[in-house]
């Protein structure tokens, strides 16, 4: 039943009713010193949070960068003073015989290693994403060797492509094959560290291929299946449409870590790691680049060398773009 509101006796209308507190969603900010902190709280509390990564950027990433980029326009020695050289340092690199023979070698093994490497990752998740008996174990073995250390993995692989006692070249004999000096020749070296990669990331790679593979909609295969699909035919025309951005993912990937290859052909050279063999037949730009700054001195040089794989990382980021953004636009059309 509705309540009147009475006039005053003089004819003035009644005084209006009290306005009601406020609830927690509707709560007033405090006044005075308190308002001030408590609005300067809710702004600065979010770059409080996020600050620590910010710094910690600026100060192992950023500034090693820039400072990188000013030592490349100097001549430097260990325990010298800068000397301004400008771009001469890239232009030394332009017309040496070493960087360009370090870009090959860097590239050749990239693709050595790269290749079967994704093509076995493929095939194991695609396995691993059937119902099979001990499914969570072989997920976890097949990760292990991504586990090792990097040293240790290639001290047993050097031992394996020994030439005089290694079991590689001992089971070649048994068929037939005479001993391959897997260190001094180039493509075998080559070949033994690109196994040596594969070994550590393929496991590695498979599982990321697996969680994509299992986010596929099983619409997708049920319709395949009753349209007469073979598994082989439903990975082709299914899988590997679906997890296409994964596959471009794990290739920009793997390339970023082809071209930063340091510690697997630094160790399974032994005493001419750094050089890259006898011959320079598998020195990396990694190792180019540690052998110029910490073996020769010319840090300059090295800096240079940073920079330009810099460069050829930010390349490499640039073709993923325009292959996405191309992917995109054709799935939209």
């Amino acid at each position: 039943m509705a309540t009147s509101v009475r006039a005053r006796p003089d004819g003035s209308p009644p005084p209006a009713a009290p306005p009601s507190s406020p609830g927690p969603r509707g709560r007033r900010s405090p006044s005075g010193l308190r308002g001030r902190l408590y609005r300067w709280d809710i702004k600065a509390i979010p770059y409080v949070f996020v600050a620590p990564f910010f710094l910690t950027f600026a100060a192992f990433g950023l500034f090693p960068l820039i400072y990188t980029g000013w030592l490349s326009l100097h001549r430097v020695e260990l325990g010298g003073d800068p000397t301004w050289k400008g771009l001469e340092n890239y232009t030394d690199l332009a017309t040496s015989e070493f960087f360009w023979n370090a870009l090959f070698n860097t590239f050749t093994i990239g693709v050595i290693a790269t290749v079967p490497q994704l093509l076995m990752a493929l095939g194991l998740a695609h396995l691993l994403n059937y119902k099979l008996r001990g499914r969570g174990f072989f997920r976890v073995a097949i990760l292990a060797p991504y586990a090792t250390s990097i040293a240790a993995a290639t001290l047993v692989f050097a031992q394996l492509f020994n030439t005089d006692y290694g079991m590689i070249n001992g089971v070649l004999g048994w068929v037939g094959i005479d001993p391959v000096n897997w260190e001094s020749s180039k493509w075998p070296a080559q070949i033994a560290i690109s196994v040596i990669v594969t070994w550590r990331w393929t496991g590695y790679n498979a599982l990321i291929y697996l969680a994509a593979m299992q986010a596929v909609p099983q619409d997708l295969y049920e319709a395949a299946s009753l349209d007469g699909a073979s598994r082989w035919r439903q990975f082709i025309s299914v899988t590997i449409p679906s997890i296409r951005p994964t596959i471009l993912f794990t290739i920009v990937v793997s390339t970023i870590g082809a071209t930063q290859l340091f510690g697997e052909p630094m160790l399974f050279g032994g005493s001419v790691g750094i050089s890259g063999g006898s011959g320079n037949q598998f020195q990396t730009l990694s190792l180019l680049m540690y052998e110029k700054g910490w073996v020769t001195g010319a840090l300059g040089q090295a800096s240079a060398i940073a920079w330009v794989m810099l460069l050829l990382l930010l390349l490499v980021g640039g073709v993923q773009a325009l292959v996405s953004r191309h992917n995109r636009k054709k799935l939209g059309g």
